[in-house]
């Protein structure tokens, strides 16, 4: 198992405080005036410790030239935390990524990367705290997997070479290929290889590029199986996709960039403030006058057919103010007009609706 450093380790953990009342406080021996059994005052548990910001960036913006990549972007992310930075292409997130990465430096604004300030002097500090996994897993294809880890560990000056080598490869389940030549693994094992040199410094931070581009289902899964690990060590996790779906499954958090910052937050808390409540209803043929049957429905905001016209099964959306009071009712009305109901569900939008939501919208397109 890739250690941690001690401190990332203190401030990584989730610390929760305990109940003082009811049967935690018999279990501690206190009653529910925090005093004692002995009749002294029991002494209050420590408050949580807040998990401090693995990345914090204040309205950073970057022109090359005439054009500006990235405009006055603003955002945190806390230790531990696997953090998805979406956008189209040319949106300005490997911008973003290289000022982070201390490789430019921005036209404005200012960034900390592990709690250390981001510019010039501190540069070589802070790519001791971080490692960065390209798209391309750039491995030497003639060497083996353990000689690729030693010739970068050495390049770095790392310390217990040997032990950090074991451990990377054991956390990334490529211990027994340790000495296969790296151009004979499938892709798949390149990426673990690649994760595993990028465990080597023990990284306060990564950033993540497109882990599983060209991958296969298998291979992807087991990619992401490897980051989602990489938080329950405390790692925090810096990841640009444009796979929607892994995003949504496996961040935390996500930002949707197009030059300045569309949005940031967790995808479910997105998906509801975009988009309204509303139900999916399937019947086993289109309504003649769909609008008298769900017109008077008080739950019921607005409807739209849905699905392509044709003499089968009809579908149709409707935009309502309670999910739970309009399913009944909506169901109730469709029998009584006659209806077939094949199917009432409540809408699901996923991340990708959100994405394209924000994106038309920015580019001026149809919403």
């Amino acid at each position: 198992m890739v250690r941690l450093r001690g401190e990332r380790e203190a401030a990584g953990g989730h610390g929760r405080q305990a109940e003082v009342s009811g049967d935690s406080a018999v279990r501690e021996g206190r009653d529910e005036t925090e005093r004692g059994r002995t009749g002294q005052a029991a002494r209050r548990p420590p408050p949580a410790r807040a998990v401090p910001a693995a990345i914090e960036v204040s309205h950073l913006t970057k022109v090359f030239g005439g054009r500006t990549a990235v405009s006055d972007v603003s955002f945190s992310v806390a230790g531990g935390e696997v953090f998805g930075f979406l956008g189209p292409n040319g949106a300005g997130k490997t911008t973003t990524v290289r000022i982070l990465g201390t490789l430019i430096s921005p036209t404005a604004g200012s960034a900390t990367v592990a709690g250390i300030p981001v510019g010039p002097a501190s540069a070589a500090e802070i790519r001791q705290r971080i490692s960065v996994m390209p798209e391309s897993p750039g491995l030497y294809q003639r060497l083996t997997v353990t000689e690729n880890l030693d010739y970068f560990a050495r390049l770095y000056g790392l310390p217990r070479r040997e032990q950090r080598i074991t451990e990377a490869l054991a956390a990334v389940g490529l211990a027994d290929r340790a000495h296969d030549l790296a151009g004979s693994l499938s892709k798949g094992l390149r990426q673990r290889a690649a994760l595993a040199r990028s465990l080597l410094n023990e990284p306060a931070v990564m950033f993540l590029d497109e882990p599983t581009s060209g991958l296969d289902p298998v291979a992807s899964h087991e990619v992401l199986g490897l980051i989602a690990g990489l938080r329950d060590r405390g790692v925090t996790v810096f990841l640009t996709t444009h796979r929607l779906e892994e995003a949504e499954r496996l961040c935390d958090r996500v930002a949707i960039m197009s030059t300045s910052l569309r949005t940031i937050g967790r995808p479910e808390n997105l998906r509801q403030e975009l988009f309204a409540a509303s139900l999916d209803v399937t019947v086993a043929a289109a309504l003649p006058e769909p609008g008298r049957v769900f017109g008077g429905i008080p739950a019921v905001q607005g409807w739209k057919a849905a699905g392509p016209p044709g003499g089968g099964p009809a579908g149709y959306v409707l935009t309502v103010s309670d999910v739970a009071r309009a399913a009944p009712a909506v169901t109730r009305a469709l029998v009584g007009a006659g209806a077939d109901v094949l199917s009432i569900a409540q809408s699901r939008h996923t991340l990708e609706d959100v994405y394209l939501q924000l994106v038309a919208d920015t580019e001026g397109g149809p919403r």
